[in-house]
């Protein structure tokens, strides 16, 4: 008890001589004060704590804003990504207060446009109709007579697959053709901003040089525990260690809100311009960063009360989409990651079109509110228990992919070996899987532009894909990469040893998605333990969502071979350029001459570099098509 406190004589507090001690009471005293004082403080903190964060958010912005523009000062150039960054950062930040402010007077703003295009939509919506095929049309003309004819087939196989799925569908009477049109639309947008825009083109290849960097940081770790020879062990040690990092990087991401604020972001812009429901909408979006079992846990709350329709887009969400984490390892094989990252983003679209079209809505969606469709930030207190649990929970990951590559490719080397001996008591022995698998899908493969001497080969892959799974599908195809860069015979006893680079690039699109026999199961058993009350709606429709997610891959793959993609490729004695045409040079070397024909300028100093891994000396003379003459030493 210390209510004798406040009666002691505070001139007695201080001892008289340096050497003397405070007493018990004093020290009591003392230590009351100072506990008056730390009250009064925090009482003061948090009468003022909204100022108090204020100020020293300004400071951490003011800052930051210093050392932006001092960058961009000193070199603009190389702080454009930073500069970026904050513009765009600025604007959401922006966004997201005007929208948590003003959403009702922002609404009200609109509601009047909304009705009227409510009252007009009958014939507007024939208007828009006509004029997008017009506009198809059109560019497939003027695109056709400029680029050639192969983009063509790629075209009309796109075509075909949206006819066979409206053949087979569950209800082809029923079918609301806006997601369908719209979700299309968005992959072409997608492809032509990506794929045929210098800056789409730049972006996201200067993204995947950025994400390729990130993930070799996995390889410090991997050296510490492995060894200096880690490499040696290219998959175990090399390719794994990757899966674990980006588990870790996203359970962090999650934990700071990033990802749910990016996924909420995606799925909005996805709902209203395709005219889906939240939950279809919200699953598609995170299904671009996360695994097929981790996007449906975003609504886990609202899946018993779903519709069959909507349960079989979360499904097929799942199957045409890779995970992020797994996505490092396949570009750790060699694999594109601009390709492999933009096929992961038009693939979402795709997901929720082909699924409206094979099994449409018939019934009235009960799931309505958009609020409470977020995922929390999870069980970890800070940002190092997050990382700690995303490295832990990527073990069942790894030993899960591990132990299906053992058993997946020693069964492949049996069926091989047993296909092999039965074709021998045929005079035929080379008769493999693979084989089979290519005659089976080697028209899918010529239908997604695939020139017809690879659509052999891409065939193999896509069984390889469908019947095993991508990790297998992707190996293979790093395999054939490699040798297609280390130059040498194409042909090697009447056997293909490499494609094209347009052929590989459609394969890796084709390729980028979950749809395979051993996904199946995985989708079954995740979902019915998340929502035992769907377990015969959701074994019923896992099949013909596994077949619409393979067709969503088709189908982008179809869209990046009708939109001609910008490939350099760099052999020993050649290099072959695909884009569009608007100069035309021959780089003469002491050596050997190479011939490049049809490059835009701003890929000239690129070429050069490329040139240059190869030639010591080097002067090239070029000559615009506007007569102009440029030397370049």
């Amino acid at each position: 008890p210390i209510s004798y406190l406040p009666d002691f004589p505070l001139f007695d507090i201080k001892p008289k001589k340096s050497s003397q001690k405070l007493s018990r009471r004093q020290q009591d005293f003392l230590w009351y004060v100072g506990i008056q004082k730390y009250d009064k403080a925090c009482d003061l903190c948090k009468k003022h704590k909204p100022t108090i964060q204020y100020v020293i958010y300004g400071i951490l912005i003011t800052a930051y804003l210093a050392i932006v523009i001092a960058a961009c000062t000193l070199n603009f150039q190389r702080a454009l990504p930073l500069f970026v960054i904050t513009v765009l950062a600025i604007f959401f930040i922006c966004w997201d207060f005007l929208i948590a402010k003003y959403e009702d007077r922002i609404a009200a703003f609109f509601s009047p446009g909304e009705i009227y295009l409510k009252k007009q939509w009958f014939w507007l919506k024939w208007v828009l109709c006509a004029a997008l095929i017009i506009a198809v049309i059109c560019w497939i003309i003027f695109d056709t007579a400029k680029q050639g004819s192969r983009q063509l087939i790629s075209f009309g196989g796109l075509v075909l697959y949206v006819l066979l799925m409206f053949i087979f569908s569950k209800y082809p009477t029923r079918v609301a053709w806006r997601p369908v049109v719209s979700g299309i639309g968005m992959q072409f947008i997608l492809g032509l901003l990506i794929l045929r825009t210098k800056v789409g083109f730049d972006v996201f290849n200067w993204l995947g040089i950025q994400v390729q960097t990130f993930l070799e940081y996995s390889d410090t770790g991997a050296k510490f525990v492995f060894g200096e020879k880690y490499t040696d062990h290219f998959f175990a040690f090399k390719v794994l260690p990757i899966v674990v990092f980006f588990s870790t990087v996203m359970s962090m991401l999650y934990h700071v809100g990033f990802m749910q604020w990016l996924i909420g972001k995606v799925g909005w812009i996805m709902k209203i311009l395709m005219g889906t429901t939240p939950v279809e909408s919200l699953v598609a979006a995170g299904n671009i960063f996360v695994g097929q079992t981790e996007s449906p846990l975003l609504i886990q709350p609202f899946l018993p009360y779903i519709t069959k329709s909507e349960l079989h887009a979360v499904m097929t969400a799942g199957f045409s989409t890779l995970a992020g984490s797994v996505l490092g390892a396949y570009i750790s094989f060699g694999v594109s990651a601009s390709h492999l990252m933009t096929a992961s983003v038009m693939s979402a679209p795709a997901s929720l079109a082909t699924s409206k079209l094979f099994w449409p809505e018939t019934e009235k969606s009960t799931v309505t509110l958009t609020s409470g469709l977020q995922m929390g930030k999870g069980e970890s207190k800070n940002l190092l228990e997050a990382a700690s649990q995303g490295a832990s929970a990527s073990i069942p990951m790894v030993a899960n992919i591990a132990a299906n590559l053992i058993s997946f490719l020693a069964l492949l080397a049996f069926l091989d070996s047993a296909l092999s001996w039965v074709g021998n008591l045929f005079n035929y022995p080379q008769l493999n899987f693979e084989n089979i698998c290519a005659y089976v899908f080697m028209p899918f493969s010529f239908m997604m532009g695939v020139d017809w001497e690879d659509s052999f080969i891409v065939g193999g892959l896509l069984g390889y894909k469908t019947f095993f799974n991508e990790f297998v599908a992707y190996e293979r195809l790093s395999k054939l990469i490699h040798n297609r860069k280390k130059g040498g015979s194409m042909y090697i006893n009447g056997v293909k040893q490499y494609m094209n680079v347009r052929s590989e690039v459609i394969a890796t699109y084709a390729l980028c998605g979950f749809a395979n026999f051993g996904s199946l199961g995985l989708v079954i058993g995740g979902l019915t333990s998340i929502a035992p009350s769907k377990r015969k709606e959701i074994a019923g429709g896992a099949f013909r969502a596994m077949i619409a997610g393979t067709v969503a891959c088709f189908m982008t793959a179809c869209v990046a071979g009708t939109v001609p993609i910008l490939v350099f490729h760099v052999a020993e004695n050649s290099m072959s350029v695909s884009t569009t045409a608007s100069l035309s040079f021959c780089v003469h070397c002491s050596n050997r001459n190479i011939h490049i024909l049809r490059i835009s300028p701003h890929y000239f100093l690129k070429v050069i570099e490329l040139v240059h891994l190869k030639c010591h000396y080097l002067t090239a003379l070029c000559e615009v098509l506007t007569c102009n003459t440029i030397l370049y030493n």
